[in-house]
C-alpha cells in the first residue's frame, strides 16, 4: 500500500505535506515541534509538557479553552502529546472545516506570546502538578516511563531525565520561562505540518501560505549534549523499587538501534517475535503455558538519536514470586539469545507489523501522525511508504544476528517493582547499578 505524499516548504521553513485520502469527508491536521523534554535545560525540566498545556490556553485571537470549543462545535476532535524528542498538537475535523484547523494552529504558533499571563501559566502549573500526582506518584507503578530512561541513560544525557517533570522545578518556572522556550523551539522551521484526509490540494496550499506565511522563522537554537552512547550497557544493571502495589512487575530494557537505521527494523521484528499479542513467545511461555504472568508485552521507544530501546513489560500473577517471574522472563530472552528465531515466528511477527501499519494508514489521524513523524525526523515524509518494504527485507538470520548482538547478559537493565512488604525477597540477584 502506497499513499499520496506531496511535501513543500514554506520560506519561512515550515515544512508542509500533504496526503489525499476522500474516502471519508474528514481531515487531520497535525503540527508536530522538534522538541521535547530532551531539549530542557538542566533545572528547568518539565517545560515541554507544560508548554503543551499552555497552547490550549488561548493566544491573540483566541480565548483561553476556545481552540477546544470552536473544534468541538465544528464535530471534531483535538489534543497534544509530548515525547522525549518531540511534540504534537492535532485535530480531526469535517472536511469543510480545514481552514478552522489551521487558523487556529497558525494563530498559536504566531500570536501566543501577547497572550500568555502569569494567570494560565499558575493554573497550568497546577494542572500539570495534578497530572503528576495522578498519572506518576499515586498510580502503581507510574513511575516506570521516568525510571526505566533513567535507568538507561547516563545523568548528562538529553534522555534522562523526567518527561513530566519536577515538582520543584514547576514550582520554579517564570513567566518569562516559559516565553523564552517558545521563542527558541515554537518557530515554523523547527515545525512539520500533515494534512490527510478529504481536501482539495491547491486550496489547502492556499490555506497555509496566508496563515502560516507571514509567521518569521525562528532564531539559532542552542546545541544539545551528546546523543550518543555505547550500543551496550556493558554490563547487568538493575534497580528495584517498593511501591504501592500489589503484584511484582518487571521492565526489561535492552539497548538497540535507533528508529529508521536497518537495524532497527531487525530490533523491531525481534521485539514482535517476544511479545506482540497472545502468539508470541513470551505471552506463550508466561500466560498460557506456566501461568506466572497475568500481562506481557515487548515494544521498542522508537527513538531517532543515540539509542533506541527495546523493552519487556511482564506483570505477575497473584502468588508468583518476583524471582520466578524474573527467571522466567530471562530463560526466554537467553533462549532466544542463544537459538535465534524459527521461520515461522518470523513470519507470524512480520504479518503482524504489516497489518497494524496497513491498519493505522486507514486514519486519517493516524498517517498525519505518521507523515509528521518521518518528515520531523528524517525531513522526509515520503519514507513512510517504504516502511513495508524495510520490514520485509528483514530476514531470519538478520533478526538471530540481532537477538546475539543484543539480548545478552551484558545489555540488560531490569526495573524492578515490588510490594513494600516484599522488598527483602527482591534483593536477590544482582546488585542496583544505576545508569
Amino acid at each position: 500500500m502506497r499513499i499520496p505524499v506531496d511535501s513543500y516548504r514554506l520560506p519561512n521553513g515550515l515544512l508542509v505535506t500533504l496526503s489525499e485520502d476522500h474516502s471519508a469527508p474528514i481531515v487531520a491536521v497535525n503540527l508536530w515541534y522538534h522538541v521535547g523534554s530532551a531539549n530542557e535545560r538542566e533545572g528547568r525540566t518539565g517545560f515541554a509538557h507544560l508548554f503543551e498545556h499552555m497552547l490550549f490556553q488561548g493566544s491573540a485571537h483566541v480565548g483561553a479553552n476556545e481552540h477546544f470549543e470552536l473544534v468541538q462545535r465544528a464535530g471534531g476532535t483535538l489534543n497534544g502529546s509530548t515525547w522525549l524528542d518531540r511534540t504534537n498538537y492535532f485535530e480531526t475535523v469535517p472536511s469543510n472545516h480545514l481552514a478552522t484547523a489551521l487558523w487556529l494552529e497558525a494563530d498559536r504558533m504566531g500570536a501566543l506570546l501577547p497572550a500568555m499571563t502569569q494567570e494560565k501559566l499558575d493554573t497550568q502549573r497546577d494542572v500539570v502538578k495534578n497530572e503528576r500526582r495522578w498519572s506518576v506518584d499515586n498510580q502503581p507503578y507510574g513511575t516506570w516511563w521516568e525510571r526505566l530512561p533513567a535507568l538507561c541513560f547516563p545523568p548528562e544525557h538529553p534522555f534522562h531525565h523526567s518527561l513530566i517533570g519536577s515538582m520543584e522545578h514547576l514550582s520554579e518556572a517564570s513567566l518569562e520561562d516559559i516565553a523564552e522556550f517558545f521563542r527558541t523551539w515554537y518557530t515554523p522551521d523547527n515545525a512539520v505540518l500533515t494534512i490527510a484526509g478529504d481536501f482539495d490540494p491547491a486550496e489547502a496550499r492556499a490555506l497555509v501560505t496566508q496563515y502560516f506565511g507571514p509567521i518569521p522563522r525562528g532564531t539559532a537554537r542552542p546545541a544539545l549534549p551528546s546523543f550518543e552512547v555505547a550500543p551496550s550497557f556493558g554490563g547487568a544493571r538493575r534497580a528495584v523499587f517498593e511501591d504501592a502495589v500489589v503484584l511484582p512487575r518487571l521492565f526489561l530494557a535492552f539497548r538497540s538501534p535507533v528508529f529508521g537505521s536497518d537495524g532497527y527494523y531487525a530490533a523491531s521484528v525481534c521485539g514482535a517475535i517476544l511479545g506482540m499479542r497472545r502468539g508470541s513467545r513470551l505471552y506463550r511461555a508466561l500466560v498460557r503455558e506456566q501461568e506466572i504472568a497475568q500481562e506481557v508485552s515487548a515494544f521498542t521507544y522508537d527513538l531517532s538519536k543515540g539509542s533506541d530501546l527495546l523493552v519487556i513489560d511482564a506483570m505477575a500473577r497473584p502468588g508468583v514470586t518476583l524471582e520466578r517471574l524474573e527467571a522466567a522472563v530471562g530463560a526466554e530472552v537467553d533462549r532466544l539469545h542463544r537459538e535465534g528465531v524459527t521461520a515461522d515466528e518470523h513470519t507470524r511477527a512480520l504479518a503482524l507489523i504489516e497489518t497494524d501499519l496497513i491498519s493505522a494508514l486507514q486514519s486519517a489521524g493516524e498517517r498525519a501522525d505518521k507523515l509528521s513523524q518521518f518528515a520531523t525526523y528524517f525531513g522526509d515524509a515520503a519514507l513512510l511508504n517504504d516502511q513495508i518494504d524495510h520490514y520485509r527485507a528483514v530476514t531470519v538470520e538478520q533478526v538471530t544476528a540481532f537477538a546475539r548482538a543484543h539480548l545478552g547478559a551484558a545489555n540488560r537493565a531490569s526495573l524492578v517493582y515490588v510490594p513494600r512488604a516484599a522488598r527483602a525477597d527482591a534483593a536477590a540477584g544482582p546488585a542496583e547499578v544505576r545508569a
